[in-house]
């Protein structure tokens, strides 16, 4: 399948959030208090001409995606990109060409095609500041087989995902993060 039929196979944002049933409400939440500042919409300006459509790999539970998707569901209202979303563990032919590293199935991923289906740019799964966060956090884990590890680890994802809930400067590390890689279309 090319890239123009997934995208048409897509679920619309609405189909997307009334088949939610994990992070729905804080997938919401965020959507609902984040704005574009005056800088970042004045870069979706340069997108508006460029008939861009996106398609997001992504799956409910997924607390990167619970934080990037309302990001970027407001950068494309904002430059008129138009988004599908695909579930990724039901579409694993289309995953496993944007692993992440080669190797991870990491969602989101964010494939941006012309009107033509032909890609102009890939973002995900996370920001570089976020993916800095995510790895100075995990970093103060206790090694893998300590009887704690489990327990620590979760509690790291829980306080990760809270904080993704709160601190706008995290929506904006993203919102400039997506915007950096749509200004290299031309």
């Amino acid at each position: 399948m090319d890239l123009k039929q997934w995208f048409e196979k897509g679920l619309t944002k609405d189909e997307y959030i009334m088949g939610m049933n994990v992070n729905k409400e804080k997938m919401q939440h965020i959507y609902n208090q984040f704005a574009l500042n005056e800088s970042e919409r004045e870069r979706t300006q340069t997108l508006k001409n460029h008939g861009l459509k996106v398609i997001v790999i992504s799956e409910d539970w997924c607390g990167d995606a619970m934080l990037n998707n309302p990001i970027l569901l407001r950068i494309a209202e904002e430059a008129n990109i138009d988004v599908r979303f695909i579930l990724r563990d039901q579409n694993l032919e289309l995953m496993d060409q944007y692993l992440t590293n080669g190797t991870s199935r990491s969602i989101p991923i964010f494939i941006f095609i012309n009107e033509n289906g032909e890609e102009k740019a890939v973002w995900g799964p996370r920001a570089p500041k976020l993916q800095e966060l995510v790895t100075s956090e995990l970093g103060k884990l206790p090694s893998q087989d300590d009887p704690d590890f489990k327990e620590k680890q979760m509690a790291l994802y829980k306080g990760l995902g809270e904080r993704y809930q709160v601190e706008e400067e995290l929506w904006h590390a993203v919102a400039d993060s997506i915007l950096s890689t749509l200004s290299k279309i031309s």
